[in-house]
């Protein structure tokens, strides 16, 4: 079980772009490990991979690195390739919800199990927070 110590960097990577409980609850969970390192996608890879973000990059940067949980805020600039982001946030640790793990997660960020051990990061999830989603609240 990894238990927190200062020196570790737990990654956290989306788009944020309508802050809910579940997030929080994300963030309160990294923090736990040690610094939080959030990235965030940019507006226009959002848009490309799933919609239009509710709040620019500009407003989710100040909403996100206001949250108590979280030390660093950075850009995802490589969008599919978050390894620069990873690299950038000298992360130990990589921190997703169990809605989505294994291969298909890590495809997502474009990174192999191999590139992984190459540099050290491990990849957490955490069980994710059921009954609320940025999805959701979009639809009400």
């Amino acid at each position: 079980m990894l238990e927190y110590r200062p020196n570790n960097r737990i990654y956290v990577a989306g788009t944020f772009d309508c802050l809910h409980s579940g997030h929080i609850n994300l963030f309160q969970y990294a923090k736990s490990f040690g610094q939080v390192i959030v990235s965030l996608n940019t507006d226009e890879f959002a848009t490309q991979y799933k919609r239009q973000p509710l709040m620019p990059l500009k407003e989710r940067i100040v909403v996100v690195g206001t949250n108590k949980f979280v030390d660093e805020v950075i850009i995802n600039k490589g969008g599919k390739d978050s390894k620069p982001a990873i690299l950038q946030a000298k992360a130990t640790h990589i921190l997703h919800g169990d809605d989505w793990t294994g291969e298909s997660y890590l495809n997502q960020l474009d990174v192999t199990e191999d590139w992984l051990k190459e540099n050290n990061i491990q990849v957490i999830y955490k069980p994710y927070t059921q009954g609320v989603s940025t999805t959701k609240l979009r639809n009400l």
